[in-house]
């Protein structure tokens, strides 16, 4: 089986085998330091955008022991993810320090996260949780001081809080909302590039959600800030958790009512107006001139795979 058979239509990464949260555990710190010493506890080690795991002949395990993974330098406060099938997960982040004396060794690597579910590496059951952990884990780092009075703050509810010791103000992570959307007009589809895209590879637009802003609206005005086109008909397809740093993909179609694209270069490379046949090769990754779009572990794949399933069966 291919990394690509591995998200098939509707299921890309990081959606699949949501965890038990078990909410009504992270008040109660007598519960969580039994979970935390449970001989099936388990965690996942969070280093930037990559993860800390082990080395074995069947291949890298990236669920490691609390203890394996303090002895292996992570941060010894962690995070409680949830329960898996009664056995609780955990989150723990790493230092830089602490991952520059791991390279080199045989059996530990640090693997980037993004990587890992393309190629198919990371088991696709898994990847729910690892991106709680990761997005856990960096906003944990990004956040260690009261935005109110500037004090540092401390880990609460089994880390689903940061409480400050002097306003008492408290802080939770946030999910940053964004739209993305396939555009159709007619028999065709609106897709753009970044300049950090691979060479060839297009994908559906995306933008965040702004302040007091619907699903609707932002779709439509992101959708003419990048390309100067104009749309209705705004419907939603599904959404996807992004762990880059805490995104939320909404997935949207939408139907373009004007044709002429004007490309916004501070936001695109490049976006054009692409025939079903063209997408489909695209989507197969046999176009004669080499684009391509999505990864299928991306919510991009999926809406430009639901549209040619659509289409496909129209035409049956």
């Amino acid at each position: 089986m291919s990394a690509f058979d591995k998200y098939p239509l509707g299921k890309p990464a990081f959606v699949t085998h949501v965890l038990d949260r078990a909410a009504h555990l992270r008040t109660n710190d007598e519960k969580l330091f039994a979970l935390e010493n449970h001989r099936d506890a388990r965690a996942y080690v969070i280093y930037r955008d990559s993860l800390v795991v082990k080395q074995e002949a069947d291949g890298p395990r990236l669920l490691l022991g609390v203890d394996e993974a303090v002895k292996l330098g992570a941060n010894p406060g962690t995070i409680f993810l949830g329960l898996r099938d009664g056995a609780p997960l955990f989150g723990m982040g790493i230092s830089p320090a602490a991952v520059e004396k791991l390279v080199g060794r045989a059996d530990v690597a640090v693997t980037e996260l993004r990587g890992m579910a393309m190629q198919g590496l990371a088991p696709i059951e898994q990847l729910s949780a690892i991106a709680m952990a990761k997005s856990m884990v960096s906003w944990h780092q990004r956040h260690g001081f009261c935005a109110n009075c500037g004090t540092r703050t401390s880990m609460k509810e089994g880390g689903w809080k940061r409480e400050c010791p002097n306003c008492k103000a408290e802080h939770f992570p946030r999910t940053d909302p964004v739209v993305i959307m396939l555009v159709t007009h007619g028999d065709r589809i609106l897709l753009g590039r970044q300049k950090q895209f691979l060479p060839g590879m297009y994908s559906c637009l995306a933008g965040f959600v702004e302040a007091a802003e619907t699903i609707e609206d932002a779709v439509r005005r992101e959708i003419f800030e990048e390309s100067g086109i104009r749309c209705t008909d705004v419907n939603y397809y599904m959404t996807q958790p992004w762990p880059y740093p805490s995104s939320l993909m909404i997935g949207c179609t939408a139907r373009a009512t004007t044709e002429e694209i004007v490309v916004d270069r501070a936001e695109l490379e490049d976006a054009r107006w692409f025939t079903r046949a063209e997408a489909t090769l695209m989507h197969k990754r046999e176009h004669p001139d080499g684009l391509f779009a999505a990864h299928p572990f991306a919510i991009a794949h999926h809406l430009i795979g639901l549209w040619l399933h659509e289409g496909s069966a129209a035409g049956a």
